[in-house]
Order: C-alpha cells, then sequence, then structure tokens
C-alpha cells in the first residue's frame, strides 16, 4: 500500500520568496539535490499565488528534465514560447525547473526580464549550478533563496508523534524530505547511502572530472567522522598518512573541502577572536548540511548525540538567517572556545551547546567562556535536558531547552533576537 504524500509547508521559504515577488530580478532557488526546491516552487509557491487569485494560465511552469519539454531546449524556441503566453499587461509568472539544462539559461533569462509583465523563477542543481556560479551566472540580476533539508520544526510537523523518539530520529536520519515517505529504518538507510554515493558523489566527480575519486571519498568520510572538531587540509593530511595509509597534499585537500562546500554537503565555519574581533583562520570546523548524509557515509555506525545537537543547531541557525562562527576568547587564563558566535546585522548572540547539566561543575564549564566576554550581548546556553525552562541567571546568562530552542513556543518568556 502506497504512503500518503506528506504536505511540509515550508512557510520560512514561502516568505523569503513572496518578499521578493516582482522585484525585478531572477528568483534562484538553490540548494541540494532533493531537499525540496522543485516542491518549494513548484506546488507552495504556486499554490500561494493561485489562492490569492492569480488565474492558472498566468502561471508557466516548466520542467526542463522532463521529455515532453525536449523542444523547449533551444534557446531561441525556449525564449519564443514563454513570451508567447505573456498576454495583456497583468502580471505573469514564470517557473522553471532545472534550468541549468538549457543552454545559455543566463542569457535567456536575463533577457526574459525585459518583459514588464514577468516574473521568473528558476531552480537548477549540479553542474553549473552550485554555490559558486549560482548568482553570478545571472550578471547581478539573480537573487537567491537557499533552501535547506527540513528543519526539526519541519520535520516534526509531518512525523509527529513523541519529539523525544522524532528527535533521535531526526539526529540519525537527518531532514530529507523523502526520508519521511520511507516505510522503516532500512529504507531510510539504504535511500541515504545511495544517494550520497550516487547523486551527490558522482555529481562532484563528473563536474570535475576528478580521476582519483576513491581520494575525494576517503576524505568526505574523515571529515564525517570528525565533525564539530577543529582542523585544517594539514590535519586531514596527517590523517590519511596515519589511519588510511594514503598519500593527499595539504592543497589537494583544501580543494576538495572547497568542492564539497561548493556542492552545499558541509559549511566552513571560522573562528572568531571574539576580544580581538579579527578571524583566526585555521583551524577551522565543518558540519554536515543534513546529519543523515553524514551518518549513511558512516554505515550509520558513528552516533555522537552531542556532536549530532552541535551539528543541528549550526544548521538551524544558519537556515534561520545568522551568520555563524566558532568562537574563541583568549586572557590571561587561556584560551577557551564559544560553540557559536552568531551575527545577524548589528546583532550578536554567543551560544553554547551543552547535552546535559548535571551538576555545579559541569555548569561552571559551560558559562566560564561566556563569562569571560565583556560586551553588552546576549549570552546563550542550550541544554539538551527536558527539564531547563528558560530563564536567566545571575550573571545575565539565558539557559534555553534544547526543544525550545528547536520547537519555539509562540510567546517566549524571555525575549531573544532569534
Amino acid at each position: 500500500m502506497m504512503k500518503k504524500k506528506i504536505d511540509i509547508p515550508r512557510d520560512l521559504y514561502l516568505k523569503r520568496l513572496l518578499s521578493r515577488r516582482e522585484n525585478g530580478m531572477v528568483k534562484i532557488i538553490s540548494g541540494l539535490r532533493r531537499c525540496g526546491k522543485s516542491y518549494l516552487m513548484n506546488t507552495i509557491f504556486r499554490r500561494s499565488l493561485v489562492k490569492e487569485g492569480v488565474p492558472e494560465e498566468r502561471i508557466i511552469s516548466i520542467a526542463l528534465d522532463d521529455l515532453r519539454n525536449d523542444a523547449l531546449l533551444d534557446p531561441r524556441r525556449f525564449y519564443d514560447f514563454v513570451c508567447g503566453r505573456v498576454k495583456g499587461k497583468r502580471m505573469h509568472y514564470l517557473l522553471v525547473d532545472e534550468v541549468q539544462e538549457l543552454p545559455q539559461f543566463e542569457r535567456v533569462m536575463n533577457s526574459l526580464l525585459h518583459l514588464p509583465n514577468l516574473d521568473v523563477y528558476v531552480t537548477g542543481s549540479n553542474s553549473r549550478f552550485l554555490t559558486s556560479d549560482v548568482v553570478t551566472e545571472f550578471r547581478g540580476r539573480g537573487d537567491e533563496v537557499r533552501v535547506y533539508p527540513l528543519s526539526f520544526e519541519e520535520f516534526y510537523s509531518a512525523r509527529k508523534g513523541d519529539w523525544r523518539e522524532a528527535l533521535q530520529e531526526y539526529f540519525l536520519y537527518g531532514g530529507m524530505p523523502y526520508v519521511l515517505h520511507c516505510r522503516d529504518a532500512e529504507d531510510k538507510r539504504q535511500y541515504l547511502k545511495k544517494l550520497m554515493r550516487e547523486t551527490y558523489l558522482r555529481d562532484l566527480i563528473e563536474r570535475n572530472q576528478l580521476r582519483r575519486s576513491e581520494e575525494l571519498e576517503e576524505l568526505v568520510n574523515i571529515v564525517a567522522s570528525g565533525i564539530g572538531g577543529l582542523t585544517n587540509p594539514l590535519k586531514l593530511q596527517r590523517s590519511f598518512e596515519s589511519v588510511k595509509h594514503l598519500s593527499l597534499t595539504a592543497p589537494t585537500i583544501r580543494h576538495y573541502i572547497e568542492l564539497l562546500r561548493e556542492a552545499y554537503l558541509v559549511q566552513i565555519v571560522r573562528r572568531f577572536d571574539v576580544k580581538g574581533k579579527r578571524y583566526i583562520n585555521s583551524p577551522y570546523k565543518l558540519y554536515f548540511a543534513d546529519l543523515g548524509l553524514r551518518n549513511a557515509l558512516l554505515n550509520f555506525r558513528q552516533y555522537e548525540p552531542t556532536h549530532a545537537m552541535e551539528n543541528v543547531l549550526h544548521n538551524e541557525l544558519v537556515l534561520r538567517g545568522f551568520e555563524v562562527d566558532v568562537g574563541e576568547v583568549r586572557d590571561a587564563g587561556g584560551s577557551r572556545e564559544v560553540d557559536f558566535v552568531i551575527n545577524r546585522g548589528s546583532d550578536r548572540c554567543y551560544l553554547q551547546s551543552a547535552w546535559s547539566i548535571p551538576d555545579a561543575a559541569k555548569r561552571t564549564q559551560e558559562t566560564r567562556p561566556l563569562l569571560s566576554i565583556h560586551d553588552s550581548f546576549s549570552k546563550l546556553v542550550v541544554v539538551n535536558d527536558d527539564y531547563v525552562s528558560p530563564h536567566r541567571d545571575d550573571d545575565g546568562i539565558i539557559f534555553l531547552s534544547l526543544r525550545d530552542f528547536l520547537l519555539p513556543p509562540v510567546s517566549s518568556p524571555i525575549p531573544l533576537f532569534f
């Protein structure tokens, strides 16, 4: 029996699309393959337009990976077809899926912007449509909306049930939307392993014409094993030599990490000297865009809840629109790490991730780096334990449970800029 299709609203991204509506630019919906870009554009955004009263005939949807649209893979035919559909003076909406399949797509889309009553939205993946290309292809006339795998709030809205069980599942299998449609644990594992190996890694190898693909695969495995730890190309080079007994130079490793970042698979988080107010280029941390993909690389054998929690918090902050760094506080007592320095405009917050705080000694350990920072910005400790209710201690540090952070109540007793 076929499982019922799950509809996840993805309101955060819908708001971002609506805020860019009719702004005279190509709206570029980017992100990992299979993270829900097409569904966002063709179902959620389209449904919003229709609900508002836009007639179906003024919404032009074209999926360029569909054989039925092969004739439109000629740039001139595509342009003429769209121009022929735009009639009168009322606004029309063009939704193009897998735009990279169209030769000279950037020129075609930029040309269509000259139509005063056409608003353009596109999705793309792999090949010429990864992070380093996505905006430059449109010569300053592109406006990017980055889509991420499901947040825990989105995941839980569809999965429901006991939130603790849902969180454990999320830590293990991540937030790729199709995971929610899988029948059982084995189905989820096989789907994620196949997606990682046959889609993402194959895309990287083919896109960059890598001759020794096993080197990239080994590097990804080592990175997956060390999420949340400080690293750099030289350290990874030593790991290759000691663990894998392979020789891979630091420049090559640096290049491979950049490829992983450009493919949206990992994010590099730099260290920030809080007191010196400057970045420390190396070492840095690497976090996976999706924990399920990370765990699939390791055959689901290396489950570390503290590191998983840190990765989830990082991803949550990024999808909420914050810039995230790792903090370092240096004083006479030595160097201390702040898990995350979070910025948005002139706002800042320092955040510590704690799996549990069972006693005063652990509390001191978690708060000491924050107490070493003498400025007026918010300081926050997110604790996995359920018993933590939102409160501010005598030093002004806010304590919040992981549940209240990931599933924020409508009205929080403590004002946060999240």
